[in-house]
């Protein structure tokens, strides 16, 4: 009855209630009459939350490779990610910019020498999320000196930088990229929203960052 008053939860609902989060590891209960509820750690409720949606998760992905993968491979269906190979200073410059634009939540840019050019031409969008809560995480090649636009920027997120770095590119929000193929100078330059390529883009950006020194 206390309970039900301070929850303002009807006195006929409260017990499937307090069930219903003793289920879920939120609670514990003394059998006694009545029964009594006490609260579990919320740390110690949210890693058995955790433990309870990975198992969950772990359950979907084995029944998609039991039972959907095999249908989707027996009917050589082919995946139709957009790529698009960029051409020209300016045609890469504009859709920078507007990978750029779509920008929520994180931004990464591993910049080779051969980029600088495009690279700086992005400053400007760069600068207007300095007060948003977008992670801007920026790694260099080369001197610090040889990116001194880029300093203004030190304070939206980290700026780092390594001794060489062979091709780079641009992540956004985990959803687009674009690479830059080459070492002296770009061979190719691309744009993808392949969720494969996404992800192994950043995750090899990630690796090249732990291994990166931060510049003053």
């Amino acid at each position: 009855m206390e309970i039900s008053k301070k929850a303002n939860v009807p006195y006929s609902k409260i017990y499937d209630v307090l069930n219903s989060l003793k289920d879920k590891g939120w609670v514990n209960s003394v059998e006694t009459r009545p029964s009594k509820y006490y609260p579990v750690s919320p740390l110690e409720a949210l890693a058995t939350a955790k433990i309870r949606l990975e198992d969950q998760y772990m359950g979907w992905e084995r029944a998609i490779a039991r039972e959907l993968q095999p249908l989707y491979e027996k009917r050589e269906l082919i995946e139709r990610p957009d790529i698009l190979i960029l051409h020209g200073q300016q045609g890469i410059i504009a859709k920078l910019e507007e990978t750029l634009k779509k920008a929520s939540k994180e931004i990464m840019i591993a910049a080779p020498k051969f980029s600088k050019t495009v690279v700086t031409s992005a400053t400007f969008f760069l600068e207007t999320w300095q007060k948003t809560r977008i992670n801007i995480k920026i790694m260099v090649a080369g001197k610090a000196e040889d990116w001194k636009n880029l300093k203004s920027l030190v304070n939206v997120g980290e700026l780092r930088g390594r001794d060489q770095m062979f091709g780079g590119g641009i992540i956004v929000d985990r959803k687009e990229a674009i690479l830059f193929l080459g070492e002296e100078k770009p061979s190719l330059v691309i744009w993808s929203n392949h969720v494969g390529l996404v992800q192994f883009a950043r995750e090899y950006f990630q690796f090249l960052w732990d291994s990166s020194k931060k510049l003053d």
